[in-house]
């Protein structure tokens, strides 16, 4: 769908109060659009807005109470509102969650954008009007069960829910059997609840790691599951400094009698399983008749992981790659997102996007599978590209 040339003011529902969706709402605004912000937590902050949570709780964030920034002040703030150290409050360089909560507060009210936040507002289907081109919205109060539901038309919807909150569980024979706890690191918050008890940690990322050496304080064992054949080096001083954290290969089989049995051939009778297996995405209210695809790992077709060729520009995703938390690229992708909008900017055709992306996914078939670094290069090189041209 394309829009008049002209520039225009667009009515645009941004769904989701996280940070991306704050800067995108803050983008749109300075180009002088009409915008709605629905979320559906109690706050604004998305992730960074903590809640209790238990094994049956519904929560959104996987935020856990010891969490501390894994990169810089710096790579956590937009360009023109500094990320810096305010008296009385976390002043190290890598915070805790909640300072970074507070500077999403403070990045609101600043510009205007608590005002256009609905709270407490589930978003539950949105899709296109076909007669008209135009996006309805419903969206359902979440205040009390019998909730009230509302439908609006917007112009153009701009989809920042973030890919945090839907856990991934492998697959591992005798799952369903296993009798005994197991959980997701999406509701762990605290370690006191597993005091004592034998615990196995699937996973050896950043959320893995770190449960895991917190655990350790209290836990009577931890045992830390990779997929890797050799101890990763992140865990050799913490495994020969606890003689109960130990290190196995993949988990092979979990036993009805609460026994645990890793490739290696080592076993463990445990108590509990927490999966720290990732997060995949999920768009359950979006209904664009198959045009977009969802899976575990990936949604698409987007173009530079923003836009979809053939609903472009009236929709738009904010915050997609999942390597990876860097704000100026959330807000570079806001900026050329309202740019495109109000038309000061024009995308390529839809043929033309849709061949770039082709290439693109050409070109990860062919390559071997890029590292973390790679990733984030090609990212900053994206967004110092989209930088160039919204200046231009």
């Amino acid at each position: 769908m394309a829009f008049d040339s002209v520039l225009s003011s667009k009515h645009v529902c941004v769904v989701g109060a996280g940070p991306t969706g704050l800067v995108s709402a803050r983008e749109l605004l300075r180009e002088g659009h009409s915008v709605v912000v629905l979320e559906q937590n109690h706050d604004l902050g998305g992730q960074w807005l903590y809640q209790a949570a238990s094994a049956t709780a519904t929560v959104h964030s996987s935020v856990y109470a010891s969490l501390r920034l894994n990169a810089p002040r710096i790579y956590m703030e937009f360009t023109d509102f500094m990320f810096t150290p305010v008296e009385g409050r976390d002043t190290r360089n890598f915070p805790g969650h909640r300072e970074l909560f507070l500077y999403l507060k403070d990045f609101a009210r600043c510009f205007g954008l608590t005002e256009l936040i609905r709270l407490n507002t589930e978003v539950v289907h949105v899709g296109m009007a076909a007669e008209t081109g135009k996006w309805i919205v419903r969206s359902r109060d979440r205040r009390t069960d019998d909730g009230e539901f509302m439908e609006e038309i917007f112009d153009a919807v701009v989809i920042a829910t973030g890919h945090f909150s839907l856990p991934r569980l492998p697959k591992i024979r005798g799952m369903e059997e296993w009798k005994r706890k197991q959980l997701h690191s999406h509701v762990y918050r605290v370690p006191e609840p597993f005091q004592d008890e034998v615990v196995v940690v699937v996973g050896g990322s950043l959320s893995g790691s770190e449960i895991a050496l917190e655990l350790v304080h209290v836990a009577k064992e931890v045992h830390i599951s990779t997929k890797h054949s050799e101890i990763p080096q992140k865990f050799v001083k913490p495994v020969a400094k606890y003689a109960h954290l130990l290190w196995h290969q993949q988990i092979e089989l979990l036993c009805e009698d609460g026994t645990v049995l890793f490739a290696d051939g080592s076993s463990v009778v445990a108590d509990t399983i927490l999966y720290c297996t990732g997060y995949s995405y999920s768009f359950p209210f979006l209904d664009t008749k198959g045009v977009i695809h969802v899976d575990e790992n990936r949604i698409g077709p987007l173009y530079e992981h923003t836009f979809p060729p053939s609903l472009a520009p009236s929709l738009s995703f904010v915050g997609i790659p999942n390597k990876f938390i860097i704000f100026r690229f959330f807000e570079s992708q806001g900026r050329w997102i309202a740019q495109v909008l109000s038309g000061k900017r024009k995308l390529p055709s839809a043929d033309e996007m849709m061949k770039a992306i082709e290439e693109v996914e050409r070109h990860q078939e062919l390559e071997e599978p890029k590292n973390f670094i790679q990733v984030i290069a090609e990212l900053l090189e994206v967004m110092a590209s989209l930088q160039v041209s919204n200046n231009s």
